[in-house]
């Protein structure tokens, strides 16, 4: 019986410290944290000049205004233009300027789109060396 009055007493202790700790530490002030509120209360802000904004801010104006595109005097003869021109012409060029790209390449430009896709499906054969 006497362990368990032991304990009892150890216990009460314990709790009378700890609640003689906790009121001490509530009743004790910080006293670097109400420097640092009084000190925060008491700043000014110094006033801003009046031409504070001058180097900062930039003066707006407005984009000039877009015109509307002209539009040709002879439409027809530029139609005509462009409906004689011959968009391979391009190709061709391109084509004879890489000679070096080889004989399935020059299969590919001149067969247009189905023989690229073609191309395209081939398997291609490594040589070996």
């Amino acid at each position: 019986m006497s362990s368990i009055l032991r304990r009892a007493v150890g216990a009460t202790r314990t709790v009378s410290c700890s609640r003689a700790f906790s009121s001490s530490a509530a009743a004790r002030k910080d006293f670097v944290q109400e420097l640092y509120l009084k000190e925060i209360k008491a700043y000014k802000a110094p006033p801003a000049a009046k031409d504070a904004h001058v180097g900062v801010v930039k003066a707006y104006a407005l984009p000039p205004a877009p015109k509307a595109p002209a539009l040709p005097t002879d439409l027809a003869s530029e139609l005509s233009t462009y409906d004689s021109s011959e968009p391979v012409q391009a190709t061709e060029k391109a084509a004879a300027a890489a000679p070096s790209a080889g004989h399935h390449a020059a299969e590919v430009a001149d067969g247009g789109a189905e023989a690229f896709l073609e191309a395209c499906e081939a398997t291609v054969h490594e040589e070996h060396h």
